[in-house]
């Protein structure tokens, strides 16, 4: 037998109201996470529904189970085991890539005594080690592409080299928000996060200027700007303790560095490390 539908409601508001009742009659029922645009202040619009976790003992103990993945104009449910909610979005899950979704999220139920809260504790920021982790990797990847997309320039191959340059943004922000151990947004919150939740006090990672240059490198791929953010991720980097990671590129470097800082001028070696994949 089927599971019924949540019952719509006038609005997304009186929809959740009228699920979140029924999930709390439901003793298979341990958790309730909100999540998405109605957890980030000044981000709901008129067309703004609500996402829902719905976090169950055990896939058996709740026919809201058949309810996973249900989707309407008002109401997105992600229905999940405990077992899975603990491991969802960290390091390894499969849906490592969730992880945002869980930063701002607010418990709406926790019939297991603050450890739903300490859950999503768990999720809002990276760990030490992991964030550091993290932030080596990313960063290795980050340079492998930017080296890519500069030394397609230099050949005069600018169109390819554009398209290596917007590759490298999704990893220049996973390292910039890995050194400050936390969750890269998706795309949609990156200017509400470095508005309201600033990446320390530095200039180069306010929203105004991160955003200005990400902009021009998506643009057409900018050699200028792509210089101008590994600088300042350079200079981020090393002062994290990751200047292995960069020296480990040699005078490939060279070439990323802007022609003032790169000892006479853009230089790079073909056959070299930025060759490979990352």
């Amino acid at each position: 037998m089927s599971t019924p539908p949540p019952l719509l409601g006038a609005t997304p508001d009186e929809t959740l109201a009228a699920f979140v009742t029924r999930a709390r009659a439901d003793p298979g029922v341990v958790g309730l996470v909100l999540s998405g645009s109605q957890v980030h202040d000044g981000m709901v619009t008129a067309l703004s529904d609500h996402d829902l976790h719905v976090v169950l003992r055990d896939r058996d103990a709740s026919p809201l189970s058949g309810l996973d993945w249900f989707r309407s104009g008002h109401l997105d449910l992600v229905v999940l085991t405990l077992d899975e909610f603990r491991r969802r979005g960290l390091p390894g899950d499969a849906a490592a890539f969730s992880r945002y979704s869980y930063v701002h999220a607010k418990v709406l139920l926790d019939r297991l005594d603050g450890e739903i809260g300490a859950v999503l504790d768990r999720k809002r920021v990276l760990e030490p080690d992991e964030a550091r982790a993290a932030a080596a990797g990313h960063l290795d990847a980050y340079v492998n592409q930017t080296y890519r997309s500069l030394k397609s320039f230099r050949d005069g191959r600018d169109a390819l080299g554009h398209l290596d340059a917007a590759e490298s943004v999704p990893y220049a922000l996973e390292v910039v928000f890995a050194l400050h151990r936390r969750v890269r947004p998706y795309n949609k919150y990156l200017r509400w996060e470095l508005e309201r939740q600033p990446l320390g006090d530095r200039r180069e990672w306010s929203a105004e200027r991160l955003l200005d240059v990400l902009r021009r490198i998506l643009a057409d791929g900018d050699p200028a700007a792509q210089r101008a953010l590994f600088q300042d991720i350079e200079r981020a980097a090393r002062g994290a303790g990751h200047g292995d990671v960069l020296d480990a590129w040699g005078d490939d470097l060279r070439l990323l560095r802007p022609p003032s800082l790169s000892g006479g001028g853009p230089a790079g070696r073909e056959g070299s490390r930025g060759s490979s994949g990352p």
